[in-house]
């Protein structure tokens, strides 16, 4: 057995033994899991991430994605929305993750595509983790997180079944806004088994309009200066 990695700078102690999806997540769900950093599970690897978010390149992109998505599911009683530390967990890819962005539709949980995981010596209704494949999923990209978010995780994702991931890229001069999609992915298709294929990447129009087949609309992404000259993102649907 390994020893515990300790990143002292950081005060993170990784401890021993987590050879397994099964021995990550029951740390991950532990009173030992840390509060700050995000720590995943990528097919037998756990990779950290202890950097801060870029204030204007992440962080408000994600309020504007989460927001928007937040207001259109509740509008329908359609699902929820979480952010920051909600961890789906996909046996099927061998995945257990934290994603920015993370939307769950009542219709999936009712056949069972994925289901909340309660929480272990705890109150009813009170969960720490999401298991199988959401609907939606959105991985905002990080300068030290580049290589993760547009090619290791979308090939987990896709594995474990989650039929839609929006990936965004607000740290250059362009706003790259790219919706994929499984085959058969759209809202009110058949069921999607884990390991189906790969996503597809979805071609926008030329006004930057492009369709999300989970939510049944087109969406756009867009970003605009403030009076402070920082960015104000914006998500609409039609």
């Amino acid at each position: 057995m390994s020893p515990a990695v300790v990143i002292e700078e950081q005060q993170l102690r990784i401890p021993s033994g987590l050879d397994s999806l099964a021995a990550f997540r029951a740390w991950a769900t532990s009173g030992d899991f840390p509060e700050r950093g995000r720590i995943d599970y990528l097919a037998g690897e756990v990779e950290v991430e202890m950097s801060p978010e870029d204030l204007h390149a992440h962080g408000a992109v994600k309020t504007a994605i989460a927001a928007a998505l937040h207001e259109w599911m509740t509008a329908g009683d359609r699902g929820e929305v979480f952010i920051d530390r909600a961890r789906v967990s996909a046996p099927a890819a061998a995945l257990s993750v934290e994603p920015d962005v993370v939307l769950v539709t009542w219709e999936s949980l009712d056949r069972g595509r994925c289901r909340y995981v309660p929480a272990r010596d705890s109150e009813p209704g009170r969960s720490l983790e999401i298991e199988g494949a959401p609907d939606l999923v959105v991985e905002i990209v990080s300068r030290g997180s580049r290589v993760k978010d547009t090619q290791r995780l979308p090939v987990l994702y896709a594995r474990a079944g989650v039929p839609e991931l929006w990936l965004v890229d607000a740290l250059g001069a362009e706003l790259h806004f790219e919706v994929r999609t499984l085959p058969g992915g759209g809202r009110g298709d058949g069921e999607i088994e884990p390991g189906a294929g790969a996503y597809r990447v979805l071609v926008p129009d030329a006004d930057g309009w492009v369709e999300s087949p989970r939510l049944g609309c087109q969406v756009r992404l867009t970003r605009e200066r403030t009076s402070r000259g920082t960015w104000r993102y914006r998500l609409a649907r039609r």
